[in-house]
């Protein structure tokens, strides 16, 4: 039974969200061991992708949850976490994290064309196509959006002609591959301490960071009233409201310069997107360096916390597993390509001892963006979820740049 009121499916995933919570803080043995190795958030990201399918209860086509959640939610939750954010600490998490994010978007730049060429050899298929229909081009868009986001996903779509058709298809790459590698990265999250021992990484910059936030809570931590809760709310969404009216003149302003941003690969400028995650992120910094920053003492991380944890089960609810069986050689294509991206990162991070959320989040800002780099930082601890959102606004500059040489890569491939 397909339901189509988003008022009776968002009822349904807060209460598995609320479930998950509640056996996850349980002192049941059971529930306790079972937790031990599946983080809680990793269940709320991929429980609700049941109800895609098998269920058939939810079409993530047809609802507005994701839209809600990412154009309001989000950007409140990005405020509500800066807040309380320590950018000195921040600065002093060292170049680590650039490398590491820059090492992610060179890696999707090379897996593109190995991806491609090993693919051609087991489907030999692929390369049977008429003038205008060759894959590469599909997989330009993949490029695009797995370094920047949905703006420069769109740019390229544009500039390399990318047939409707084809790029219907392309979107289970993105979409499905993508949301499995971050459902590992959710999952690494949870041994983060056990996979830096074997980095032989240094995690001291991002512990101290995250105790100097947690100490800061701790210190004006305060049962809220009613006015605080209204506080909050009002700066979350306040700001919100902010970004955007920022981004609705913005944007429109910036595409009446499309010819101009395009000849310098510069799209992603017009993305209406881009400028509420830039202006809300950008308040929030502000909002730090106020008298606004005590209420963190009475939960505005918590609010933030409840806002992005509906994001994530909103996201999943998007997955549908059976899509990867129906198109097993753009999933291979995907994977393969994902692979070369993994082993790229991992071996750089053993080489430099990164920690492990170097690797996550810079992987996670150039795959996922700014609506899921904060998800991953977050599973690490909510005082580093500005950091995700800040690499995340570097690869929308970056997108349509890698993105470009990549494809270059798969037609001389091709």
């Amino acid at each position: 039974m397909e339901i189509k009121n988003d008022a009776v499916i968002f009822g349904i995933l807060m209460l598995i969200l609320a479930a998950i919570f509640v056996t996850s803080s349980s002192n049941n043995k059971r529930w306790k061991k079972f937790y031990t190795y599946v983080p809680p958030l990793l269940l709320c990201y991929f429980v609700p992708g049941f109800l895609n399918w098998p269920l058939g209860m939810v079409n993530p086509e047809e609802s507005q949850l994701y839209f809600v959640a990412s154009r309001y939610l989000l950007p409140a939750s990005l405020v509500l976490f800066c807040l309380s954010i320590d950018l000195k600490g921040v600065f002093n998490l060292g170049p680590k994290a650039l490398i590491m994010f820059i090492t992610a978007t060179i890696g999707i730049v090379i897996g593109a064309p190995i991806a491609l060429w090993i693919s051609a050899a087991i489907f030999p298929d692929i390369k049977e196509a008429l003038p205008g229909d060759e894959i590469w081009r599909g997989l330009s868009t993949i490029a695009g959006s797995w370094i920047g986001g949905g703006a420069n996903q769109t740019a390229m779509k544009e500039i390399y002609a990318c047939k409707d058709d084809l790029f219907s298809s392309m979107i289970i790459i993105d979409v499905f591959v993508a949301n499995i590698w971050m459902g590992v990265l959710l999952f690494g999250a949870g041994r983060y301490l056990q996979i830096d021992k074997r980095l032989k990484a240094d995690n001291s910059s991002i512990e101290d960071l995250k105790h100097r936030v947690e100490s800061y809570r701790a210190s004006i931590a305060k049962i809220p009233t009613a006015n605080d809760v209204f506080v909050i709310l009002a700066i979350g969404f306040g700001a919100t409201a902010i970004a955007h009216l920022g981004s609705d003149y913005i944007a429109p302003y910036m595409d009446n310069h499309r010819a101009f941003l395009d000849k310098y690969n510069l799209s992603s400028l017009a993305s209406g997107f881009f400028w509420l995650i830039v202006i809300a992120t950008t308040i929030g910094l502000a909002l730090s360096f106020t008298k606004l920053k005590k209420y963190e003492g009475a939960g505005a991380s918590r609010f933030g916390s409840v806002f992005i944890y509906i994001l994530v089960a909103t996201i999943g609810m998007k997955m549908n597993f059976l899509e990867a069986f129906n198109n097993m050689h753009y999933f291979v294509i995907g994977l393969i390509w994902m692979l070369v991206h993994v082993t790229i990162l991992l071996v750089v991070a053993k080489i430099i001892r990164a920690p492990f959320f170097f690797v996550a989040v810079g992987s996670q800002a150039n795959i996922g963006g700014a609506a899921s780099a904060p998800i991953v930082a977050s599973a690490f601890s909510t005082a580093l979820a500005p950091v995700g959102v800040l690499l995340a606004v570097l690869g929308y500059a970056l997108g349509t740049y890698a993105a470009i040489i990549a494809t270059q890569l798969m037609q001389w491939t091709y």
